[in-house]
């Protein structure tokens, strides 16, 4: 069965050497010294080697089951939840004002990493729960927060969001959900949701749905859609559960993965519902959590792979297979290890260098929604706007990659369930699909956040690379092996960028039949970014005498691995995209 032992140094390193949070002027980070983030780190990471991961292959052997209207959790996961509710884990970064504990969202970050890499489905209940706190605290009414919160944080209730219809996916003004007004103020909320994650289990003593539905006068599309809030149970006045509300579960899907979270058919006749934020201004709550769902699932794009990485390293060093053709490397043994090869180091480096590149780019992320709440700053919020569909595009791409590269280095074993590596690939395949699949966020990336304020948010990126690379152009052991190739990458965004303007207007296909591409390219500028901070941070503990010098070491060697090894694809990718809609668009749709 597979193992998982938290990054706890790597996570460090990023925090404190890369970012230095204790220096930075957003609020909260001056108290996150290194001895608290690493216990706080530290006890994370216990819970989720002792706790969640042992569960994690439980989950996907037994799955969910719906018995009588109430879905029914694996083995072990109900004692599981508890002990993250006990334990405060699900409060970390909320509202002290709700029984949270007021820390950065980077420390929400940092700590989901561990939690998702040691159970994905199972850490997804008190994701979504996160979530749907985040759009009641950013919209809701001062006596919704006091009801629906403060058991929000705990988990003591968790929450969902209901989007998908059964013809309606990314198309959201096709909804068919209705919200009827009544009297006392309340909708009756009528119509099927589907793909529900955790939208019915026994895990938490009510439920409280965020639906999207359609009140009468909101007109057609997406600007009539308004967002309610739909408990499994109604609350009392007191605080109390009252009736069940008029809700149930059609069925639970069957999936590729995720067993242990349950995927429902949500079916709402009549159910009792609450406005939440502005009549027919729904799709801007929900994309309170729509956004924050994202960074999330980018944060499981890289953390199954983390988890996957783990095992086939202990694997490539433990497996006999072969010689190394330079020379006997365990002459004791009747082979080396698989780690001695050079195509099983390749992919080995693959996956390291993606992970710990992955992890550096998605915490600055997390830094920048830290400042952009905690201080207001219109800069970052525009900026980790366009960042995020590539935190959760590129990096489920790449992490999907890596879960399969994992099971690869496994050979025949890696398609054996008993190995659990198959599972790692079939978890990490949802998160290019949800919240918005992939393509739908390259589209969102070319079409809409690189024009977005006249452009001045992708500006300001390639102003950040052009900065450090003018900073840091004197420092020969930087220049080859990480300012040139970064250079060189940026260039081929702005060229790419520079192909949009000039043929975006006059062909939207042109742009479009790119995007993907660009995602990826852009993706790949923001890894080589990071990684140039990173050995920036690596050299200058080196020279500060740091006692783990073979850590050090190994970050600048994987850096330079992956700006040689994986920048040259930007090149790939800017060829393609100036390859225009022609290629893509020529066959005509009956030719197919």
């Amino acid at each position: 069965m597979p193992s998982y032992t938290a990054p706890v140094k790597d996570m460090q390193f990023v925090l404190h050497d890369v970012l230095k949070v204790t220096a930075s002027d957003i609020p909260g980070y001056a108290d996150l010294d290194a001895g608290f983030t690493a216990a706080v780190l530290e006890e994370a990471g216990k819970l989720a080697s002792d706790v969640l991961a042992p569960l994690n292959a439980v989950g996907d052997r037994e799955g969910c089951r719906l018995e009588n209207g109430v879905v029914r959790t694996p083995t072990g996961f109900k004692d599981a939840f508890e002990q993250l509710k006990e334990g405060g884990w699900t409060a970390l970064d909320c509202d002290p004002d709700y029984g949270g504990q007021g820390l950065p969202y980077l420390m929400g970050t940092a700590v989901g990493e561990i939690f998702v890499a040691a159970n994905m489905a199972l850490n997804m209940y008190q994701g979504l729960t996160h979530g749907a706190y985040s759009a009641i605290h950013a919209h809701g009414t001062a006596e919704q927060k006091a009801t629906f919160l403060p058991r929000m944080v705990s988990c003591q209730w968790t929450g969902t969001m209901n989007l998908t219809e059964p013809h309606c996916g990314t198309d959201l003004g096709l909804m068919r959900t209705k919200a009827e007004p009544q009297a006392d103020g309340s909708y009756r909320i009528t119509g099927q949701k589907i793909f529900i994650s955790a939208g019915e289990h026994d895990m938490a003593e009510n439920i409280i749905h965020l639906v999207l539905a359609k009140a009468p006068g909101g007109g057609e599309g997406t600007k009539g859609i308004s967002l309610f809030i739909v408990p499994k149970f109604l609350v009392n006045p007191d605080g109390s559960l009252g009736q069940r509300n008029a809700l149930s579960v059609g069925k639970i899907e069957e999936k590729m993965g995720i067993h242990g979270n349950a995927t429902c058919v949500m079916n709402y006749d009549g159910a009792t519902g609450y406005l939440l934020g502005e009549l027919h201004k729904g799709m801007r709550a929900m994309f309170t959590m729509m956004n924050e769902a994202r960074i999330g699932v980018g944060v499981q794009g890289y953390a199954v792979a983390e988890a996957a990485y783990q095992n086939a390293l202990a694997y490539a060093k433990d497996r006999l297979q072969g010689r190394d053709v330079t020379g006997v490397k365990n002459p004791e043994g009747p082979a080396d290890p698989l780690i001695v090869h050079p195509d099983i180091r390749r992919n080995l480096m693959d996956q390291k260098s993606f992970v710990e590149g992955a992890r550096a780019f998605t915490f600055w992320g997390a830094s920048l929604i830290d400042r952009a709440h905690r201080t207001g700053d219109a800069q970052a919020e525009g900026l980790i706007s366009l960042l995020t569909p590539v935190i959760k595009g590129f990096q489920t791409d790449r992490g999907f990659d890596v879960a399969v590269a994992a099971q690869q280095v496994y050979g025949g074993h890696g398609y054996i369930e008993e190995w659990g590596m198959s599972q790692f690939a079939r978890d990490a395949r949802i998160a290019m699909i949800y919240e918005g699949a992939n393509g739908i966020q390259a589209l969102d990336l070319v079409a809409r956040k690189l024009a977005a304020d006249g452009g001045k948010h992708v500006m300001a990126f390639f102003e950040i690379v052009k900065t450090f690379l003018k900073e840091n152009e004197g420092d020969d052991r930087l220049k080859a092996g990480f300012l040139d190739p970064l250079k060189a990458a940026s260039k081929a965004m702005q060229g790419a960028g520079m192909y949009f303007m000039q043929n975006g207007m006059k062909s939207p296909n042109a742009a479009l039949s790119g995007s993907y591409d660009f995602m990826h390219l852009m993706g790949h500028v923001c890894l080589g970014l990071m990684w140039a901070k990173m050995a920036k941070a690596a050299y200058a503990a080196l020279d500060a005498g740091a006692a783990d010098r073979d850590f050090y070491e190994a970050k600048i060697a994987t850096g330079r691995y992956y700006m040689a090894r994986q920048l040259p694809a930007c090149a790939m990718h800017l060829a393609r995209i100036e390859s225009g809609a022609e290629p893509v668009m020529a066959l005509k749709a009956e030719a197919f």
